[in-house]
């Protein structure tokens, strides 16, 4: 039989009590509370996920199940199902989305030094989103399509270590690209996205903050060749030119070149063509490799 501490202990040891408490202070998360407190709660949520938990129930029932072990896992009371649904409800989300940037604080530096891949020392993003399905029933603020409800969770993925620096929950309508007025581009960065963030206008944001960025092209996007450059078809790359928009709409808000790459997807055996900002100076590694 084991004696020892449990896992879920040993990580939770890990966690800034301390950091947390401030979260809870600045958003008054503390007052009123008689049963539950913030960190209670946010321990039942962390165990929940940890062992695939699937409902209120199923966490009350997993938790009370090993009751005699929840004061050496960190907790100070027992969790009840309705409790924790009531502070599920009406506590103050802020308090863990600020938490989570505490924690993301510290683990960024942890893989600063972590390989991705390519030669670059700059930071690599990979943006994108999800659609998350819900019951029109029970959640009817989702509505999604006619029957069918859903939210949208939008993630700036930091490559080195796979570590979301940025995370936007929005409903299931919100359009990917709009997510783009919300992050602070860094600069010198690079900001890997799919076609659905095509909007040049918000591109030549981030050519104005000094960062790069690298996304898919549309098939609707008027490109005229100006350069060409070399390319080594062995790595796949199939043409490599530097492009202007041709279009007034286009042109109008993105008046620089751009760099545009065709490169062959031996899978679906399609080439597919990937603007990016056109660097005007060297760029720091091979920027093939992006």
């Amino acid at each position: 039989m084991n004696t020892g501490r449990t896992v879920f202990s040993q990580l939770i040891e890990f966690l800034p009590h301390q950091q947390f408490q401030k979260c809870v202070d600045r958003f008054g998360g503390g007052r009123y509370l008689k049963n539950l407190s913030c960190w209670d709660q946010y321990l039942a949520m962390a165990f929940a996920q940890l062992t695939y938990r699937e409902s209120l129930r199923d966490i009350e029932a997993c938790l009370g199940s090993i009751g005699s072990k929840l004061y050496h896992m960190g907790f100070r009371g027992k969790v009840a199902r309705s409790t924790l649904a009531d502070a599920n409800e009406s506590r103050d989300w802020r308090i863990y989305a600020d938490f989570a940037q505490v924690l993301i604080a510290i683990a960024r530096p942890l893989y600063a030094l972590d390989p991705i891949g390519v030669d670059l020392d700059q930071s690599l993003y990979a943006l994108d989103s999800t659609t998350i399905d819900l019951c029109l029933a029970l959640f009817p603020w989702a509505k999604f399509r006619k029957h069918k409800a859903a939210v949208k969770m939008h993630t700036l993925l930091d490559l080195r270590g796979n570590i979301p620096t940025f995370i936007r929950i929005t409903e299931g309508r919100v359009h990917d690209v709009n997510i783009l007025d919300e992050i602070m581009p860094e600069p010198g960065a690079f900001y890997v996205m799919d076609r659905a963030y095509v909007d040049f206008e918000r591109l030549f944001f981030l050519t104005l903050s000094s960062a790069f960025f690298v996304v898919r092209t549309k098939a609707n996007v008027l490109l005229q060749r100006r350069y060409s450059h070399k390319i080594d078809k062995s790595t796949g790359v199939r043409s490599d030119h530097t492009v202007i928009l041709t279009s007034f709409e286009s042109a109008s808000v993105y008046p620089d070149a751009l760099r545009r790459v065709t490169f062959l997807d031996v899978e679906k055996k399609k080439a597919i063509q990937i603007p990016h900002q056109q660097l005007h100076s060297p760029c720091p590694g091979d920027c093939s490799d992006i």
